[in-house]
C-alpha cells in the first residue's frame, strides 16, 4: 500500500534533530524523498544516514538566502522536484523585555521569522514547476497567545502565523497550500534545558492532557498537512498543545465542582 507522500519530495529545515528529524523519518516512511537542512552538520548527516537512500543532508542556515536556494536546488537535482516545505527551524530565548538585548531579539527574528520568509520565497518557484505543493510553517502556542518572558519568540511566532495567511492567499491559485502548526510544550533538545524534559507523564503540567507532547505527535500532524488528506485546508492554524489553549478551570471553581 502506497504511503501518504509516495513520489513526493520534501525539504525540512531544522531537520537534524527534535521535531524536524521525526518529521523526516515519518515522511520517508510514507514514501517521500527528504532533504534535511540544518546548521548541525554532524546530527544532520547522522539522521540522513539513518533514513537511508530516501534522504540527503544539506547545510542550511535559514537566515541565508543563498543556503536556501542551494537546498531547493539540491532537492530538484537529487530527486527531480519539490512538493513540500516544512519551515521547522527555530530558536527560543527567555528573558524579560527590559533584560532582552537588541542583538538577542534580532537573532530570534532572523531565524524564526526571516528564515520562514526566505524558505517560502525560495521554494515557491520549484513548487510551481512541480504543479503545486504544501508549505507547513511551524509556529507555536506563542503565535496564538502572549508568553511572558519570551518577547522575541512570541513576536516571531505571531509573525509566522500572519505570513502563513498571506502566502495562502497568494499561492492558492497555483495549487500550493500553506498552513501553520502551533505546538505547545514538546519534549525536544531545545526545550529540555528549560524544564520540559524528563518523564512524559507530568501531573503538574497545566494542560487538560497533563503531559509534555512528543515530537512524533507533531510529525503526524505535519504529515497530514503535507499530504493530500488536507487538500481543502490552507491559511489555517492547527494546534497541538494538549488542550492548553482551550482555557483553564480556576482552583476555586474546581474545589466547588468537585466538592
Amino acid at each position: 500500500m502506497a504511503g501518504d507522500l509516495e513520489g513526493r519530495v520534501a525539504l525540512i529545515s531544522g531537520g537534524a534533530r527534535g521535531m524536524g528529524a521525526e518529521e523526516a523519518r515519518l515522511f520517508a516512511k510514507e514514501g517521500a524523498k527528504v532533504v534535511i537542512g540544518d546548521v548541525l552538520d554532524e546530527d544532520g548527516e547522522k539522521t540522513a544516514a539513518e533514513i537511508g537512500d530516501a534522504s540527503v543532508f544539506v547545510h542550511l542556515d535559514v537566515t541565508s538566502e543563498a543556503d536556501w536556494q542551494a537546498a531547493v536546488g539540491r532537492a530538484e537535482s537529487e530527486f527531480g522536484r519539490l512538493d513540500a516545505l516544512v519551515n521547522n527551524a527555530g530558536i527560543l530565548r527567555v528573558g524579560l523585555i527590559e533584560n532582552t538585548s537588541l542583538e538577542d531579539y534580532e537573532q530570534i527574528v532572523r531565524i524564526n521569522q526571516t528564515g520562514v520568509f526566505l524558505g517560502m520565497k525560495s521554494a515557491i518557484p520549484a513548487m510551481k514547476r512541480a504543479g503545486g505543493g504544501s508549505i507547513v510553517n511551524i509556529s507555536s502556542m506563542a503565535g496564538l497567545e502572549g508568553i511572558g518572558g519570551a518577547i522575541g519568540y512570541t513576536a516571531s511566532k505571531f509573525a509566522v502565523r500572519g505570513m502563513t495567511k498571506v502566502a495562502a492567499i497568494e499561492l492558492g491559485s497555483h495549487g500550493i497550500r500553506v498552513n501553520s502548526v502551533h505546538p505547545g510544550g514538546i519534549e525536544t533538545p531545545m526545550t529540555t534545558g528549560m524544564g520540559a524534559g524528563g518523564d512524559e507523564e507530568r501531573p503538574g503540567v497545566s494542560y487538560p492532557i497533563a503531559r509534555i507532547g512528543r515530537p512524533d505527535e507533531v510529525a503526524q500532524l505535519v504529515l497530514f498537512l503535507a499530504s493530500d488528506r488536507s487538500s481543502y485546508s490552507s491559511g489555517a492554524e492547527f494546534v497541538i498543545d494538549g488542550g492548553g489553549s482551550a482555557g483553564h478551570m480556576p482552583d476555586a471553581f474546581r474545589a466547588i465542582a468537585e466538592g
